[in-house]
């Protein structure tokens, strides 16, 4: 397992948790969905566990 791949499996636990403490089954059922800094670094963790730290953009 890489940096990227170890990196991305806190942020899911992390993510997890706070689903837990919410006693939410998803982050969509949350209202700050949008603003929530919880969800920003698990989608960049994502990201850099895809793109292995190789850059590029990332816009949705």
């Amino acid at each position: 397992m890489d940096k990227y791949e170890e990196a991305l499996n806190e942020q899911i636990e992390i993510l997890k948790k706070c689903q837990e403490e919410h006693q939410l089954k998803s982050c969509f059922l949350c209202d700050k969905l949008f603003e929530c800094a919880l969800r920003d670094e698990y989608v960049k963790a994502v990201y850099e566990s895809m793109s292995k730290g190789q850059g590029g953009g990332f816009e949705f």
